[in-house]
């Protein structure tokens, strides 16, 4: 059974930062592919920020490009998504993904190509 249990959400006001967090337990983590999407009020999920097994490779939503950072901690099974100079359109509900993968260097932002999700973290951001 894989779990993936984020944290590190909360409010903060329009050009400030936080740090998101997701703990994946149940298998070995350097095995996944790991993806931060989000979905805000009343719209479909959509992808943020990914990130390849070995770490080589990240990728992001044009939304996000330069103001987001995704990484990850395979010592300790921690996906992280640092997120600066937010805006009121980044408030959403944050889920970090998980994708079984055979190559080191994948990275994708579909949504169909993750196996395992966690519950969310509310992230708003006030103007």
């Amino acid at each position: 059974q894989v779990q993936l249990v984020e944290s590190g959400g909360g409010l903060v006001q329009a050009g400030g930062s936080l740090r998101l967090s997701c703990v994946v337990s149940g298998r070995t983590f350097s095995t996944y592919a790991m993806g931060w999407f989000r979905q805000a009020p009343g719209k479909e999920r959509e992808f943020a920020a990914a990130i390849s097994r070995s770490a080589g490779k990240t990728y992001y939503a044009d939304s996000v490009k330069g103001r987001f950072t995704i990484s990850r901690d395979n010592a300790n099974n921690t996906v992280f998504l640092q997120m600066t100079n937010l805006k009121p359109e980044d408030t959403a509900v944050y889920y970090c993904a998980a994708r079984t993968t055979a190559y080191a260097s994948g990275t994708s932002g579909r949504i169909q190509d993750y196996d395992y999700w966690g519950q969310g973290t509310q992230v708003t951001v006030s103007s």
